[in-house]
């Protein structure tokens, strides 16, 4: 399974009054770069929602290495590690050139609009996408 980045710019208003990025807001990098896996490798997101399941993220394990400060080009590198039918891991690590700020493993599962891990539809099989 292969790494996609996903290139980012710190916007001011995510910085504490110290001047770094609040750690919560590394959380939304994380996710936007998930988001941006997933369309990279073609799996449908909108469609799952639309077909009634969703895919919410039931562990994340983050490491803070170093700060970001308002403006430094981040990328964030996307990998997944397991991918089933119904859950899956991905490693991800946001970068600010060679330094590592953020080191996390991220862990998901699909559940259907009841809320129980559930199956989805072949044609939303991320195990395909990714192979």
């Amino acid at each position: 399974m292969k790494t996609h980045t996903t290139p980012l710019t710190v916007r001011p208003y995510e910085c504490d009054p110290y001047g770094h990025v609040n750690h919560a807001n590394y959380l939304h990098y994380l996710e936007v770069a998930r988001l941006d896996y997933m369309r990279a490798v073609g799996f449908d997101y909108h469609g799952l929602l639309a077909a009634g399941y969703i895919m919410p993220i039931t562990h994340i394990d983050i490491a803070y290495r170093a700060a970001a400060l308002s403006e430094d080009e981040l990328t964030i590198e996307s990998t997944p590690v397991t991918v089933r039918r119904v859950t899956g891991s991905m490693k991800q690590t946001i970068r600010r050139g060679d330094t590592v700020v953020v080191e996390a493993l991220v862990e998901w599962c699909i559940v259907d609009r009841a809320g129980r891990p559930a199956r989805p539809p072949e044609a939303y099989d991320l195990r395909s996408a990714v192979e």
